[in-house]
C-alpha cells in the first residue's frame, strides 16, 4: 500500500510518500504540492489584501478560492498519476473555526489554513483517498501512540528517508513523511 504525507502551508503542501507496510515503510517521493497559482500571487492568501490587510470583497475571495479548488485538484491528480496513494494524512497548524476569531488579520490566516486543508482533503477524497487531519501540536503523541515505536527507532526511520531523498529534509517534510507513516497504520 501506497500512503501519502502532507504539511499544509498556506498556497501550497509537502508532500511525502511511503510504501507500507507500516512495519517496514520505504520512502518513495517528496514534492510540493501547488495549490495556489504563480500568475495569481493573491491566491497563496486568498483571505489578505496585501501586508496585514484582510480582504473584505466576497466576489474577490470567491475568485481566488475557485482558482486555490482548481490548483489543488490539478496537483493532486498529478500526485496520484505518479502514485496510487490510498490513504493520507494532513499535518495542519490549526483547525480553529476562522468565526472564533476575534482579530481580523488572524482571522484571515484561520480561514487560509482552513480553505487549504479543506480544499486538499476534498481534492485527495474525490479520487477515493482516506484521509485523517493531525494537528502539528498533537503529532508527536499521535506518532508514540500510532506507530508504537521508541521515539529512536521513528528518529532514525524518518534520518533514513531524508537520506534517501535527499535536502532538503526539514521539519517539514519530516512531518510529511510521518503522516504519511501513520496513515499506513489505519
Amino acid at each position: 500500500m501506497i500512503a501519502a504525507g502532507f504539511r499544509v502551508k498556506s498556497g501550497f503542501a509537502i508532500a511525502v510518500t511511503l510504501e507500507g507496510p507500516a512495519s517496514a515503510p520505504r520512502v518513495l517521493s517528496r514534492r510540493m504540492v501547488a495549490m495556489s497559482d504563480p500568475k495569481v500571487p493573491e491566491t497563496r492568501q486568498p483571505y489578505h489584501d496585501g501586508f496585514y490587510h484582510t480582504e473584505e470583497n466576497p466576489r474577490e475571495i470567491a475568485r481566488r478560492v475557485k482558482i486555490v479548488e482548481r490548483c489543488a485538484k490539478q496537483s493532486i491528480a498529478e500526485l496520484l498519476d505518479d502514485a496510487h496513494v490510498a490513504r493520507a494524512g494532513l499535518v495542519v497548524g490549526s483547525v480553529i473555526d476562522p468565526r472564533k476569531v476575534g482579530n481580523p488579520h488572524i482571522r484571515a490566516h484561520a480561514h487560509e489554513g482552513q480553505l487549504f486543508r479543506t480544499v486538499l482533503e476534498e481534492a485527495l477524497r474525490s479520487r477515493g483517498v482516506r484521509c485523517q487531519v493531525i494537528v502539528e501540536k498533537q503529532l508527536a503523541a499521535r506518532t508514540a501512540a500510532g506507530l508504537q515505536r521508541p521515539a529512536r527507532e521513528i528518529k532514525q526511520t524518518l534520518d533514513r528517508f531524508g537520506k534517501a531523498l535527499g535536502s532538503p529534509w526539514r521539519a517539514d517534510e519530516k512531518a510529511a513523511a510521518t503522516a504519511a507513516w501513520l496513515a499506513l497504520t489505519s
